[in-house]
């Protein structure tokens, strides 16, 4: 059964993302924030635990030549190295970093354009990183150059490294069956980043 709505066929491709994964990035956003991410650096290291997972499950989508052909500048996107110095900045071991690396990499993308919705919650949650950034900043001292690299925007500014990739996304001329895979993606995205979450970050009290 197609999943999108009768009331969002013809909207674009990104709102259509937006609309089906609305419920999950609140409840997920929810979940870290009562996690207190920015309490210490101690709790702000396993967030970035949390990041590593979730940018090595994308980064072979970043190098995809396919993708690459649909999203220009696609690699460049990557932030996997800045994630993995962020994590040796603040002393996250070798161990723990190849134990995150696998765990990514073990993540099950999915059929079709499925890498897509995965693109699109990686994509969105840079452009929300804004306000992390900033705590990161000001709670925890850390910068573009140590500790929150993968949380700096981008030198063009978040907003417009956001438009030129959603306008690509809504470029793409996907079928119904199509746009199904994308949303599963995308919430196959969000539902990773939920399990590392509580794998790594939910032994903590909220507070």
């Amino acid at each position: 059964m197609n999943v999108i709505a009768d009331s969002a066929v013809d909207a674009p491709l990104s709102a259509r993302l937006k609309q089906q994964t609305h419920a999950i990035h609140d409840s997920l956003d929810s979940r870290i924030s009562g996690l207190a991410p920015f309490l210490d650096r101690q709790h702000y290291v396993r967030f970035l635990r949390v990041q590593l997972r979730f940018q090595t499950a994308t980064a072979l989508l970043y190098e995809d030549a396919t993708l690459q052909a649909r999203f220009q500048g696609l690699l460049e996107r990557s932030r996997l190295d800045l994630i993995e110095q962020d994590c040796r900045d603040l002393g996250v071991s070798e161990a723990d970093i190849a134990a995150d690396r696998a765990a990514g990499e073990a993540a099950v993308i999915g059929e079709g354009v499925a890498a897509v919705g995965w693109l699109y919650t990686n994509e969105g949650s840079n452009l929300g990183a804004a306000f992390l950034f900033k705590r990161a900043q000001q709670e925890l001292q850390l910068s573009a150059e140590f500790g929150a690299r993968h949380l700096a925007g981008h030198p063009d500014g978040r907003g417009l490294h956001w438009k030129r990739f959603k306008a690509q996304l809504d470029e793409l001329d996907l079928n119904a069956a199509e746009i199904d895979q994308a949303v599963a993606g995308a919430v196959a995205a969000f539902a990773l980043v939920r399990a590392a979450v509580e794998q790594l970050m939910g032994d903590v009290a909220e507070t």
